[in-house]
This record gives C-alpha cells, sequence and structure tokens, in this order.
C-alpha cells in the first residue's frame, strides 16, 4: 500500500481542474467584492454605468426610440432650436439632431469595442509571449513597443488609413493596431510578476506545454490589468473615431457619424451652435462615464487575483 500511494503521487499533483477547484472558492467572494467595492456607495460611478446603459440602449433600440429616421430631410425646419417637436433641435437639411445622435451610437460603440477588444487581444498575446519568454525575444519585442508608443495615436492611427484606405473596417483595425503596444507592455509587466510564482513551476514540472502555461496558469491571474486596461482602451477609441469621423475619415453622409456631424456643424456656429454643442455634449458623455468606470475599476485593483500587484 505504501509503495502505491508513494508512485501515485505524481499523478495526484493539481492539474488544472484541481487548482480551478480549489482557488474558485476564493476567487468568486473576491470577484463578488470587486464589483461590490466598484458600484456600492459610489454615487458617481453608478451615475455613469446608468449614461453608459442608455446609449446602449440607444445602439440596440435606435429604430423604436428615435423619433424620426436619421436621414430624413424636413427643408421646412431647416437649423431650427430645440423645441417640443425637435428636443435637440435640426442640422442645416432639417434633419432632427436627437435622431442622428441616437442612430449614430451604434456605429461609434460598434467600432469602439471591436477596436478595443482587437487591441486588447492582440496586446495581450503579445505580452504573454515577450514577458513569458525573456531574453532576446524580450528585448527585440519591447524595442518595438518603444518604437511604436513614440508615436502618438491619432498620427499612427492615421499613417495606417492612409495605407488601409478610409472606411470603418479600416478605423477598427487601425485603432486595434495603435493600442496593441500599450496593452502588451502592461501584459507584459503582470506576467513577469507572476511568471515565477509556484503554480507556474508546478505546471513546468508536470510537463505541460508553453501555450497551456500561458493560456490556462498566467492568463487567469493578470485578468484584472487586462480588463482594466480594456475599459481605458474603450473610451480612447470612441475619442479616436470620432476625430477619423471629423476628419473625413470615417463614414460619409448620409449615415449618421457624432464626429461627422461635428465636422458639418463648423459652418454654422454662429448661426446654429446646436448642431455642434449636440454631439459633442453626446461624445463628452460616453467618454468621461467610460473614464470614471474604469477609474473605480483601477483603484479597487489592488490585492485581487489577477492584478499586477500579485505575485
Amino acid at each position: 500500500m505504501t509503495e502505491r500511494t508513494i508512485s501515485e503521487m505524481p499523478a495526484t499533483l493539481p492539474r488544472d481542474g484541481d487548482a480551478g477547484e480549489e482557488e474558485t472558492p476564493a476567487r468568486t467572494p473576491r470577484l463578488w467584492a470587486l464589483a461590490k467595492g466598484v458600484f456600492a456607495r459610489n454615487t458617481l460611478t453608478i451615475a455613469a454605468l446608468l449614461v453608459v446603459a442608455v446609449f446602449v440602449l440607444f445602439a440596440l433600440l435606435a429604430e423604436y426610440i428615435a423619433p424620426y429616421p436619421p436621414d430624413r430631410i424636413h427643408m421646412t425646419a431647416r437649423m431650427q432650436p430645440p423645441s417640443s417637436q425637435y428636443w435637440l433641435g435640426t442640422d442645416n437639411m432639417g434633419r432632427d439632431l436627437l435622431s442622428r445622435v441616437i442612430y449614430g451610437t451604434r456605429g461609434v460603440l460598434i467600432t469602439s469595442v471591436v477596436a478595443a477588444f482587437l487591441g486588447v487581444i492582440w496586446g495581450t498575446i503579445v505580452g504573454l509571449v515577450s514577458g513569458y519568454a525573456g531574453g532576446w525575444v524580450d528585448e527585440i519585442v519591447m524595442r518595438l513597443v518603444d518604437a511604436m508608443l513614440a508615436l502618438p495615436s491619432i498620427l499612427l492611427a492615421l499613417l495606417l488609413l492612409a495605407r488601409l484606405g478610409a472606411s470603418r473596417l479600416s478605423i477598427v483595425l487601425g485603432i486595434g493596431i495603435v493600442y496593441t503596444p500599450t496593452v502588451a507592455r502592461v501584459v507584459r509587466s503582470a506576467v513577469l510578476a507572476v511568471k515565477n510564482a509556484e503554480f507556474v513551476h508546478a505546471a513546468r514540472l508536470r510537463g505541460e506545454p508553453t501555450l497551456y502555461i500561458l493560456f490556462r496558469e498566467i492568463l487567469p491571474n493578470i485578468w484584472s490589468p487586462i480588463v482594466v486596461e480594456a475599459s481605458i482602451r474603450m473610451s480612447y477609441a470612441i475619442l479616436l473615431t470620432a476625430s477619423f469621423g471629423f476628419l473625413g475619415l470615417g463614414v460619409q453622409e448620409p449615415e449618421p457619424d457624432w464626429g461627422l456631424m461635428v465636422s458639418r456643424a463648423r459652418d454654422y456656429i454662429q448661426v446654429a451652435p446646436w448642431m455642434a454643442i449636440v454631439p459633442v455634449v453626446a461624445i463628452s458623455l460616453l467618454v468621461i462615464s467610460l473614464s470614471l468606470v474604469a477609474d473605480s475599476l483601477r483603484e479597487r485593483m489592488g490585492g485581487l487575483p489577477g492584478s499586477s500587484q500579485t505575485t
């Protein structure tokens, strides 16, 4: 009995499933504590979440919420100020600004979310490989990252758009590429903090492949900074998307776009200032709200599983 028990000991070393069963009870309360700590007794964060939720509803239910189609022209109501019929006024072609803002939310959110998601995915992969491999691989990757970070993000994105062409897909790819090095640096720092932990050594001793260690052992333990970085990138992506629309590099008329609305309003800023104020306020509300949520997540990140402070 004793010999068989000793011989079976290597087979009973905790694998991924076992490790998950041991850590889950500790992680679940802490995950709930993170959400509770971020949103409970924080009126400002709750208000920010409500604003984001309203914009999400705009994107999902635009056809049912908007009072008019976004491209409907009312030539007899050109540049009308806010009124009971047109709550936020009309533009130079008599189109209802509220309807165009509501419909424009869909394009802005889809573009920004997908672009931020791509940037986080690519940056996470690069950061995982660079931080875990170390040596010359890490050195080369980080020098490339530094070179990309040396350029202003909007300039780098414009260079990419000049190569890819002006379209929504190009904007998504451009923003995703621009945010990849920033996310990669954050993920690399988190990997360096946990790569020498006992559970990683145990996985190596079990003979687990590198991909298994990266995505089943290390990645679940650095989720917190990645989530925070994703929320930050999303707010910045909205600004970049609106900037491209303002420069005429995004979608074109008659499709509603917040940045394009601001650009078209420049010629009428003296006689119809609400044409510029309405989309600017929409951009500001959404960006500030997402930034507040990201700040709350970052404040609560320390000491939680997966934070960059966890070793």
